[in-house]
């Protein structure tokens, strides 16, 4: 095998993503979930024309920041700190939405020590989204014909992400 499969420390493997920590701002303990999706950040594209222009193409200029919202899968637990804020979140008697940071976390497996993030010189592989605050909840489907683990998901809407370097 060629030197781009040694982890000599200077040619690494990329990064893989079945090992991570989701954290929520002011929220004790931790929720552990199978699957993250959704983070991702789009720039609206406004079309203009001058009237007086040589050209019949437009000039593309960008617009609004947009965020998809990011889906939590987590296996059903019967109480945690995570489900409380789930459910003030999306309770018919609510009153203001309590939004929260919430950062998604890789951690290193391959260091030695349990739950070390992965880090470079720039800083930790992260996502943190501000103003978050749950949108969607989902129950697990119940079946009593079938074994799987109960999984209950969560969507949340945030205003703002910050990307690792």
């Amino acid at each position: 095998m060629g030197d781009a499969y040694k982890n000599d420390g200077q040619s690494a493997y990329p990064l893989t993503k079945m090992n991570f920590v989701v954290t929520v701002d002011t929220i004790p303990g931790t929720a552990a979930f199978s699957e993250v999706t959704g983070i991702e950040a789009t720039v609206d594209v406004i079309e203009f024309r001058q009237g007086n222009s040589g050209s019949l193409a437009p000039v593309k200029i960008p617009g609004l920041v947009k965020h998809g919202n990011v889906t939590l899968k987590m296996g059903y637990i019967l109480s945690s700190a995570f489900k409380t804020w789930v459910m003030e979140c999306v309770s018919e008697t609510r009153g203001q939405i309590p939004r929260q940071s919430v950062t998604i976390e890789l951690i290193d497996i391959n260091s030695g020590a349990p739950n070390t993030l992965v880090s470079t010189a720039q800083g930790a592989r992260q996502w943190t989204l501000k103003n978050a605050w749950v949108t969607k909840y989902t129950a697990p489907d119940l079946d009593a014909k079938n074994s799987d683990v109960a999984i209950e998901s969560v969507e949340i809407a945030y205003e703002e992400l910050i990307i690792p370097n």
